[in-house]
């Protein structure tokens, strides 16, 4: 049985994570850890799991977490989660990041966009990231994961195949994104405060987001060539979910039937990834780590449609799906 530390664990993806490994059947969670004003019995913080879940939250014990846990889930904010990173390697405990600061493999990239220096550069080189279906065999045998973005992953999953095959351009690929005001995570802001959310749309970090460097290492890293990418988030009056649309020039005349089948054969055999024959809806993938994905060709454009929940394949269920790849578990446990 693999033992589980969720370090972090009063947040969204926190609970999340506690959600999705009590239904694991080779995982528990064996400690739990946040802020002290955030701490108490996890049936308190969380009352969804009342009777189910009998651990406190406490606040973080690095020699406690070492010695009860085989691998950390840290769901620490940007900035901070490289200060305790290195201290659980060391102690011999695995760890799915689910910050910023171990995906982009330049550091000054990072830096340029998060506003702070890199300060585990070594640990930095060797993690692995963890978008399951692109880069499975590299995620084997290490003891680092980075949790991709929730944004970057329903992008990547939507454009790559495309971009991989030589049929879409590299040098221009627009993403356009709506997310739940989930997001935005657990702490509260005016902005996201419920009188301004309930029936609005707005878009937001434009042309700066920190997930747009992330979407472009990893269509370059898939596609085998420089992507450039545009990408532009929004927030709608919804929880969870994240509706992606993906605009590609054509390297060659394509039909849509020919979009479909290539998607088809590209995810054939993936547990989460499921190609539809039409536009997807969010309601659809939400609570699941399913990503659906509808590609096809309008005006000359390739253009492709993609939906997940951005708590659970956007963060804890891929975070649980690479933990099993790192442990040699049939992937698809406790996400079913």
């Amino acid at each position: 049985m693999i033992r589980v530390a969720i370090i972090g664990a009063s947040g969204y993806t926190g609970s999340e994570s506690i959600r999705l490994l009590l239904g694991h059947s080779e995982a528990q969670v064996s400690y739990l850890t946040a802020l002290p004003e955030e701490c108490g019995p996890a049936e308190k913080v969380f009352p969804q799991f009342r009777g189910r879940c009998g651990l406190d939250i406490e606040p973080l014990d690095l020699d406690k977490l070492s010695e009860s846990s085989d691998v950390a889930l840290c769901c620490l904010p940007h900035k901070v989660s490289m200060g305790f990173v290195p201290k659980l390697l060391a102690s011999g405990v695995k760890v799915v990041d689910f910050s910023a600061d171990y995906r982009l493999k330049d550091a000054a990239i990072y830096e340029k966009f998060y506003a702070v220096e890199h300060t585990d550069r070594e640990n930095l080189a060797k993690a692995a990231f963890g978008l399951c279906e692109l880069f499975r065999d590299e995620i084997r045998g290490v003891d680092l994961v980075a949790n991709p973005g929730c944004y970057p992953t329903g992008a990547a999953l939507a454009a790559v195949p495309a971009l991989k095959a030589g049929l879409a351009r590299p040098d221009m690929v627009i993403v356009n994104s709506v997310t739940g005001a989930s997001g935005a995570g657990k702490n509260p802001s005016a902005k996201f405060h419920f009188p301004n959310m309930n029936e609005n749309l707005f878009a937001y970090g434009v042309g700066t987001h920190r997930h747009m460097p992330e979407i472009e290492q990893i269509l370059t890293s898939a596609a085998g060539r420089g992507v450039n990418v545009l990408f532009q988030p929004h927030v709608g009056p919804f929880d969870r979910g994240i509706l992606s649309t993906v605009y590609m020039e054509p390297a060659k005349d394509v039909k849509p039937r020919e979009l479909l089948d290539l998607y088809r054969d590209f995810y054939a055999g993936e547990p989460f990834v499921q190609v539809c024959d039409g536009p997807p809806l969010l309601k659809d993938v939400a609570t699941t780590n399913y990503c659906h994905v509808f590609p096809t060709a309008v005006k000359g454009r390739i253009v492709v449609f993609s939906t997940i929940d951005n708590l659970v394949k956007g963060a804890a269920g891929q975070a649980i799906q690479n933990m099993n790849i790192l442990f040699g578990l049939d992937e698809t446990l406790g996400l079913r």
